[in-house]
C-alpha cells in the first residue's frame, strides 16, 4: 500500500474544506499494482501526531507520495502532515516520492528557500539531466508550478534541471527519496519512464 497525501480544496459557497485527490494519480499507482491510501489531513488536528502515526502505523505502508496542489503555507494543516510523513518515513527507512508540491515539501522540510518561477504553469519543456543520471529521466515533462528551487536541498543530489537552470529532480543522498517537479499522473498516457522508475524507488529501497 502506498500512502499519499491530499490537497486541501476550501469550498466558499459551503464553508467546507475537503482533502482532495486526483483520480488519475490513484490510477497511476493502480495500475502499476499498488493500492492507494489517501491520507486525511486532519489526523493532525489538535496538535497531536499520535493520531497521525499510529494511523500510518495501521497501514504499513511500502512507500509514501507526497501529492501535488497547494503552495506550502497556504493550509498549515497539510504542511504539518507533511512534515510528519516526511519524519515517519526517516526513522523507518521508508521510499519516500515527492511530486511538483511534495518536492517543495521535501526541500523546505531541508530547509532550502522556494523562489517565485515563470513559465512553469500548464507548459512542457525539455529536462538537463546531470552526468550519469540520464537512464531512468524522461527527456520531456509537463510543468504546474509557480515555486521552485535554484539550489539542491542539503542532503540530497540534483539528478535534472529546465532549461532556465531551477531543480526538476533529486534523490536523497542517504534515503530512498525523489523528487520530481512534473506530474506522472497527468501524462497522456502514462509513461513506462516514470512508473519504472517509482518502482526502482520501492524495491531499491
Amino acid at each position: 500500500m502506498i500512502v499519499v497525501s491530499q490537497r486541501i480544496d476550501h469550498i466558499e459557497d459551503r464553508n467546507e474544506f475537503r482533502d482532495a485527490l486526483d483520480q488519475r494519480l490513484a490510477n497511476w499507482l493502480i495500475i502499476s499494482d499498488f493500492f492507494p491510501v489517501p491520507i486525511p489531513n486532519k489526523l493532525v488536528a489538535e496538535n497531536n501526531s499520535d493520531i497521525l502515526v499510529n494511523w500510518i502505523d495501521a497501514i504499513d505502508p511500502q512507500a509514501i507520495i507526497l501529492s501535488g496542489g497547494n503552495d506550502i503555507g497556504e493550509y498549515p494543516l497539510r504542511d504539518k502532515t507533511e512534515k510528519i510523513l516526511l519524519e515517519y518515513a526517516v526513522d523507518r527507512i521508508i521510499p519516500v516520492l515527492g511530486l511538483c508540491r511534495g518536492l517543495q515539501m521535501m526541500a523546505h522540510h531541508a530547509g532550502t528557500q522556494l523562489v517565485s518561477v515563470e513559465g512553469h504553469v500548464a507548459a512542457r519543456h525539455k529536462l538537463k539531466c546531470v552526468p550519469d543520471s540520464r537512464q531512468g529521466i524522461p527527456e520531456e515533462v509537463n510543468s504546474y508550478h509557480t515555486w521552485g528551487l535554484t539550489q539542491c536541498p542539503d542532503g540530497y543530489e540534483t539528478l535534472a534541471t529546465a532549461p532556465d537552470g531551477t531543480l526538476e529532480a533529486i534523490r536523497h543522498r542517504k534515503l530512498p527519496w525523489e523528487g520530481w517537479m512534473w506530474h506522472p499522473e497527468r501524462e497522456e498516457p502514462f509513461s513506462t519512464i516514470d512508473s519504472q522508475r517509482f518502482n526502482n524507488l520501492i524495491y531499491s529501497g
